[in-house]
């Protein structure tokens, strides 16, 4: 076999045009033929580096141009039609070079999408970590004007019955809420959270949030301020369910009165 075919058949199998005969010869010389396994690498990779510099399609008399060598490069000189090996007409290397230009711009499309789509991705990721971040620096910025606050009021909690050992602290605004910030607590069991209450005099306790503790016991939560409440005379926190109730029904598990 010859050069040419040889490449014309690496080039069709790299292309995905070759019929099942010419498919299944070249196939048998990979096997024990470098030098088509290296024609192959050749123009896999050509194919590779076309399709990832995104080729614009040919100006219309470049194609027709194009289009009339393909339609007389099968002929010989003397008008005959050249025959292959098996005695079956072979594409010209004109024909692959085409079929390899409208692969490579198909390619080059595959490869838009797939690069404009992974651009998507990451900026809806870092949107995302932009919207997180702004949230957490606005938390922290509400924190720090309350421990600025002459008004505001620090409340130590005492670990009750369930859990001696548990305590916490509870940052109280009248106008601009608080945060509990609790250590030593048990992780809660399935389906359970731990809830904050606010209690001012013998009125019904308020509900001032849920929050959960990690492994080591350590929990949080930002209170926003609470309609009706400025005051609170004790600040407890109990065992409910993980949706919260609207009374406590639950162990009590911290308490602290405020001076």
């Amino acid at each position: 076999m010859s050069r040419d075919e040889l490449d014309e058949l690496a080039a069709g199998y790299a292309l995905g045009a070759l019929d099942a005969e010419d498919r299944a010869r070249f196939e048998a010389l990979l096997h024990g033929d470098e030098t088509a396994r290296r024609a192959l690498r050749r123009f896999e990779e050509t194919l590779v580096r076309v399709a990832a510099e995104r080729p614009e399609p040919p100006p219309p008399e470049v194609k027709a141009a194009l289009l009339a060598r393909i339609a007389a490069s099968p002929r010989a000189g003397n008008g005959a039609r050249v025959v292959p090996l098996h005695g079956r007409p072979r594409r010209s290397v004109w024909t692959v070079v085409l079929a390899g230009a409208m692969a490579a711009g198909v390619a080059a499309i595959a490869v838009g999408v797939a690069v404009s789509s992974r651009y998507e991705q990451r900026l809806e990721a870092l949107g995302q970590e932009a919207r997180t971040l702004k949230v957490e620096l606005d938390r922290q910025a509400s924190v720090l004007a309350i421990l600025r606050d002459p008004a505001t009021q620090m409340v130590a909690l005492s670990g009750q019955t369930p859990s001696p050992g548990a305590h916490a602290r509870m940052l109280w605004h009248e106008k601009a809420g608080g945060l509990l910030v609790a250590a030593g607590l048990p992780a809660p069991p399935p389906g359970k959270a731990y809830q904050l209450w606010a209690i001012v005099g013998k009125s019904a306790p308020v509900s001032a949030g849920l929050f959960t503790v990690d492994p080591k016991g350590t929990g949080s939560l930002r209170v926003p301020p609470l309609p009706g409440v400025s005051h609170v005379d004790v600040f407890a926190v109990t065992l409910e369910p993980e949706g919260g109730v609207p009374r406590p029904t639950g162990a009590m598990y911290l308490a602290g009165k405020s001076a």
